[in-house]
């Protein structure tokens, strides 16, 4: 991903330039520059574009004066194409924004955080339904990984210590950077985190949050089970420990254990949002926090000037509203799925975690290959792949595996890069030399 963190691209920490509390001028639609790619993504995860409101000098936003027409939403990855492709449910054509019903700008207050006028029934269908927090408990930012930094940033103070997954999403590496925060490396298994490595942590200097994500983990596809949810949550009340719950991709498993703030709401920070759901332009990121935290993360969301656009934001509540939302999730849960046994199929033999409806898949490669040289000899074939070091927090244990992302291509595309990828994989088995990789 490219692009910082504000909207001018750049990256202010709370106690900065305060910015307007509301929705921030012009807002609208924010999309993931760079070229093509056959299947992977240089996004290694977590929201998708480049900032939550479009940057100033930037097209004004659809739906606003001298803008261009609102444009349809785009099709999930994998609808009908020459080549006779299995298709998914056709998505509704995206709503007009009236101009007249646009959310009024707001005055210098916390409340305009959260629309007024949106029902709670439209808030509570962004969260399971076995957990309904209070609606001004949600805040909303431009985009997901701004929702995290605002945590984060509301949370640890310069110097602080974050526990995280040994591979952790590659953009929380670079928010604890400008944050001046250290991440430190948990131990995990193949339930997720392990309870017992979170207290030695912490006994062997004070740990002032975690940063985990508990449903469908990013790179690896691991979900917590329900019962080891309950071990952290114990842990982290016992330490008084804060936690930032990233549940980006957790729509796509309605059957997931309920969340970690389920179990101790007064710790758990949750982050969330649009982009996956429903398009990648439309980069509303929202965060569920504790009561008595409300004011803190909205005082940290306005000073880095995270805000919500105005336009998406509207576009997103109406979309809840109306049912587009939950139409297009059901679509790419069956797009998914299908992307899944085409992996299974063209990879079969190969070490490959994933889960049958996750959007990426973790290859851990066979010998002699290097996660770098791997990614390069992919590249050579045009096919983007992201490396096991683009997630590892400690260098000095870094995975010679690469995440496979599966949701740009067209189908077919996707069935092609993945056969180029296990013959190379699989010639390097059999003993055509790898430039660079493992002789030992």
């Amino acid at each position: 991903m490219s692009g910082g963190l504000t909207e001018a691209g750049g990256f202010t920490r709370p106690g900065g330039p305060a910015t307007p509390v509301g929705f921030t001028e012009p807002g609208g639609f924010a999309t993931s520059g760079g070229p093509a790619i056959s299947v992977g993504s240089a996004d290694a995860g977590g929201s998708t574009g480049p900032g939550g409101s479009a940057a100033p000098g930037a097209p004004a936003a659809p739906g606003t004066p001298g803008a261009p027409a609102t444009p349809g939403v785009p099709r999930v990855p994998g609808t009908p194409s020459a080549s006779g492709a299995p298709a998914v449910p056709s998505m509704p054509a995206t709503p007009r924004v009236p101009a007249t019903s646009r959310v009024p700008a707001a005055p210098a207050t916390l409340t305009p955080l959260v629309p007024a006028t949106r029902p709670p029934a439209t808030l509570t269908r962004l969260v399971p339904a076995t957990w309904p927090p209070a609606p001004h408990r949600i805040l909303f930012t431009g985009n997901a990984r701004q929702g995290i930094a605002a945590a984060l940033a509301s949370l640890v103070r310069p110097g602080g210590r974050v526990g995280v997954e040994p591979l952790t999403y590659p953009l929380v590496k670079e928010i604890a950077v400008r944050l001046g925060i250290t991440l430190v490396a948990l131990e995990v298994d193949d339930e997720g985190l392990c309870p017992e490595s979170v207290a030695v942590a912490h006994r062997s200097a004070p740990l002032s949050a975690l940063y985990l994500q508990p449903t469908l983990h990013n790179p690896t596809s691991v979900t917590t089970s329900a019962a080891r949810r309950v071990d952290i949550a114990g842990v982290v009340t016992e330490l008084g420990l804060a936690v930032v719950e990233d549940r980006i991709w957790a729509f796509l498993r309605p059957d997931s254990p309920a969340p970690l703030a389920a179990h101790a709401p007064g710790l758990v920070h949750v982050v969330d949002g649009l982009s996956k759901r429903v398009a990648p332009g439309l980069t509303v990121g929202f965060l569920v926090v504790p009561e008595e935290r409300v004011e803190a993360v909205a005082a940290a969301i306005r000073s880095g000037g995270w805000s919500a656009g105005r336009f998406a934001l509207e576009a997103g509540v109406r979309w809840m509203a109306d049912g587009t939302v939950e139409r297009l999730v059901a679509a790419k849960r069956v797009d998914a799925a299908g992307r899944q046994r085409i992996v299974a199929e063209e990879l079969d033999g190969f070490a490959v975690r994933s889960d049958p409806l996750a959007y990426y898949a973790w290859w851990e490669l066979p010998a002699p290959w290097r996660a770098d040289t791997f990614t390069a000899a992919a590249a050579a074939h045009g096919i983007a792949v992201t490396p096991g070091t683009a997630f590892a927090v400690d260098p000095k244990r870094t995975p010679d595996a690469v995440r496979l992302g599966l949701a740009s291509a067209a189908v077919p595309d996707l069935r092609r890069a993945l056969r180029t990828l296990a013959g190379l994989a699989g010639g390097a088995a059999a003993g055509t030399p790898v430039p660079g990789g493992r002789t030992g």
